[in-house]
């Protein structure tokens, strides 16, 4: 009888670890950027594009962008050609966001300066479920567009 509990209680613990160690990484989004650039603005605002890219077994929004270079930074999504203010972005589980030219982006208003191309412009973006994460752009010429892999 003794033995019987000690090993019942052996299984029930194994297993608990087991199913802990399954769930670890499947309930919450694992986010990685890259790719980040901001062409070189030739007025008071400017544009960021990025890709996040979510390795967890969550979904996750992103919900805003703060960053020195403006008091005013927004997120835009471009449909048919019009761009228009969204107040989040899908990042779905094993999926990806990606902010690029000709669609949606991270818009800069009034600008503080100028970035010139060379320079790092540094933001934050902030995410529903997961901790912000610091990113710096690097300002590339006005006609940047790299090409999809």
């Amino acid at each position: 009888m003794n033995r019987r509990t000690a090993l019942a209680g052996v299984i029930a613990l194994t297993t608990g670890l087991a199913l802990a160690g399954c769930s670890s990484s499947d309930g919450k989004p694992e986010l990685k950027v890259s790719g980040a650039f901001m062409p070189q603005p030739i007025g008071d605002m400017a544009a960021g594009f990025l890709v996040v890219k979510n390795s967890g077994g969550a979904s996750d929004r992103l919900t805003s962008v703060t960053s020195p270079l403006s008091d005013d930074v927004t997120i835009h999504e471009t449909k048919n050609r019009t761009m228009r203010m969204v107040t989040s972005f899908d990042v779905p589980a094993g999926g990806e966001l990606d902010l690029e030219r000709g669609g949606n982006h991270i818009m800069f208003m009034k600008l503080k300066q100028r970035p010139k191309q060379g320079e790092k412009v540094s933001v934050e973006l902030h995410f529903e479920k997961a901790d912000p994460i610091k990113v710096d752009l690097p300002v590339k010429e006005t006609t940047h567009n790299p090409k999809k892999q």
